[in-house]
């Protein structure tokens, strides 16, 4: 590791101890302007990805049934959107350092009280079912899993690993406190896909960010009208294990939390390769139409359509998805 890459990597835990260590013990009335003041200040900034963030949410707004593009938005309408987006994006830091200090029934009472669908996971389970959930970078997903694990007793889910190791374990240790097992995306003892699949088998409850997977392994699919890739994993692990796949998502209320938890998708076709390629798809159509709703809470700052990244990263994508054609 380099001497730069070092002192980043303690700059960056450093940062995030102080943060946990010293926001639970402000009370709200003075961290929540705080943030909302340092949101305004980054849009103003207009830096890389606030930048990014604009160009993602204007595919959401101006996005219809008759295509992309086809509705008109305002610059002072986008701006608005883009400006309680990043509210909304820093009351979702502002919560993961104050959770573990939170009164979690309380918290979770709530949650649940704002929950529309929850009974279509208790019928999953209470068949022995295993079931997915998969949702994208929306709203307190924290919020969502404690909710989850005081009234189902368990839940699992992936973590990518960060750096430094410290930072990654700390957030691995944030999570275990609200009652959730973390796999390590890499890394493990075992193989992480055998392990979600043991967990489904088993009738129990995985958890998978879906809206975001550009790497060579990412299903191709339509989303707003536009071509991206999306993981596979729910799909494939719902294909596999008869588990029931549902799709998430997760928005603010002034003073809470609101869930929504659709009916399990019916993969289409009768191979595996059918199953994943279509049950991606209805997912990605299932986050659009939730998106579409409440864009404020959709804290998408990265590229995410093809068409945002550089030309050699297009073209290697291309090159990988032809291959895996032909083969």
């Amino acid at each position: 590791m380099s001497p730069a890459g070092t002192f980043a990597d303690r700059a960056a835990d450093l940062g995030y101890r102080a943060a946990w260590a010293g926001i639970r013990t402000v009370p709200p009335g003075i961290t929540t302007p705080v943030a909302n003041l340092l949101a305004d200040r980054a849009l103003r900034r207009r830096g890389k990805g606030v930048v990014q963030y604009a160009r993602n949410l204007r595919r959401v707004l101006t996005w219809s049934e008759a295509g992309p593009g086809t509705v008109p938005v305002t610059p002072a309408e986008l701006s608005d959107t883009v400006r309680r987006g990043l509210r909304s994006y820093a009351r979702y830091w502002l919560e993961t350092f104050r959770l573990e200090s939170m009164d979690h029934a309380a918290v979770a009472a709530s949650a649940e009280a704002n929950t529309v669908g929850l009974h279509h996971i208790r019928d999953a389970v209470a068949a022995g079912r295993g079931v997915v959930m998969a949702l994208p970078h929306s709203g307190n997903w924290d919020v969502a899993g404690l909710m989850i694990t005081r009234e189902f007793g368990s839940l699992t889910s992936v973590a990518e690993r960060l750096r430094p190791e410290s930072l990654y374990d700390r957030f691995v240790a944030y999570r275990e406190s609200l009652g959730m097992e973390i796999l390590p995306l890499t890394g493990g003892h075992a193989s992480v896909s055998q392990q979600l699949k043991d967990r489904l088998t088993a009738g129990g409850i995985v958890c998978l960010l879906g809206d975001r997977d550009l790497t060579s392994s990412g299903v191709p699919v339509t989303f707003f009208g536009e071509q991206t890739r999306m993981p596979a994993g729910p799909a494939m692990l719902a294909a596999l294990t008869g588990a029931d796949l549902v799709v998430v998502h997760l928005t603010y209320t002034p003073d809470g939390w609101h869930q929504t938890v659709s009916p399990p998708v019916q993969l289409p076709g009768s191979r595996l390769a059918e199953q994943v390629r279509g049950g991606t798809q209805l997912v990605a159509d299932g986050f659009a139409a939730n998106i579409r709703a409440t864009p404020h809470d959709w804290h998408m700052l990265q590229p995410l359509w093809i068409e945002d990244l550089p030309p050699e990263r297009q073209a290697a994508l291309q090159q990988r998805s032809g291959g895996r054609e032909r083969r």
